[in-house]
């Protein structure tokens, strides 16, 4: 099967790698790159499966300007919620594709361990069994790959797993220790079910690969963006200098300061995710901890 791939960063990359096993993958990017079949954005188009890992932030823009719908599959390989909007991704890729022509990937997956064919297990998940299905058989023999209808589920567990690292980072910045390190964790993932059951998520996804299993992943190690964002909060550091220093997206930023404004809108009691968003805009993170350990 011939598979585009766009965004070549790392994560794109490693996809590209991955599905090179049972596939032939082209691969484009913003910018020209001196890579393995690299073509044109045109050139790309006409593929009939598309893997995008354009950042949440970017991708309504990205689409607008870019993206011709020709009949393609598309696997959304991004997480998070746009921040100026509050909007899912699936609301943003609705503009410009048939929903059963869209599907999710959730799990754990570092894109340094796929790029060392390490194993792991993934969900592609699609309101359109058929297109979860196809995307599913793409993947190479080291990747598992199980199938969801849980679309919702799936963006809500990639998204809010990103704060919660974040503030994961700061609690191993700040010396916490390893108690408070499990209990916020823990109190994560039941803040992001409280979240997700408000939007319609089924409870499973949260127990599973793309919740649990992506966010114990991204909220235990350094090999995490997000969780380096935290460290750099616990450290004192700015945003921008943060961002500058990493020279990654973190998507954990965005998604946080779109959580906020989804919780201030409707209500919703999120305080873990609340409080990130209160530090990346200058509070303290230990006047974030004396909050958090008194609500």
């Amino acid at each position: 099967m011939e598979v585009g791939v766009i965004g070549a960063g790392k994560w794109g990359s490693a996809l590209a790698f991955a599905m090179s096993e049972k596939n032939d993958v082209l691969i484009n990017s913003r910018r020209s790159r001196e890579l393995l079949n690299f073509v044109s954005l045109e050139r790309i188009l006409e593929c009939e499966y598309l893997i995008i890992t354009v950042p949440a932030q970017q991708i309504a823009l990205w689409l607008e300007e870019n993206f011709v719908f020709k009949g393609q599959k598309i696997l959304v390989a991004a997480k998070g919620i746009e921040a100026s909007s509050g909007r899912f991704l699936n609301e943003i890729y609705a503009k410009h594709v048939p929903e059963e022509n869209v599907a999710f990937l959730s799990g754990p997956s570092f894109a340094v361990e796929v790029l060392a064919s390490l194993p792991t297990a993934l969900v592609v998940n699609s309101l359109s069994l058929k297109t979860a299905e196809s995307f599913a058989s793409l993947f190479p023999s080291f990747i598992k790959t199980y199938t969801s209808d849980d679309v919702i589920g799936a963006e809500i567990t990639g998204a809010y797993k990103n704060v919660i690292a974040i503030a994961a980072g700061i609690c191993e910045g700040l010396q916490l220790g390893k108690n408070a390190a499990a209990a916020l964790i823990a109190r994560g993932l039941v803040e992001m079910h409280r979240f997700g059951i408000a939007y319609g998520a089924k409870n499973e996804t949260f127990i599973g690969l793309g919740g649990a299993g992506d966010l114990f992943l991204t909220a235990s190690s350094s090999m995490s963006r997000n969780f380096r964002v935290g460290l750099g909060l616990a450290q004192g550091k700015t945003q921008d200098e943060i961002l500058q220093e990493l020279g990654e997206v973190a998507e954990g930023i965005g998604t946080a300061y779109a959580l906020w404004r989804l919780s201030e809108a409707n209500g919703l009691y999120l305080p873990i995710a609340k409080e990130v968003y209160y530090m990346l805009e200058g509070k303290s993170p230990q006047a974030s901890l004396r909050d958090l350990l008194s609500q």
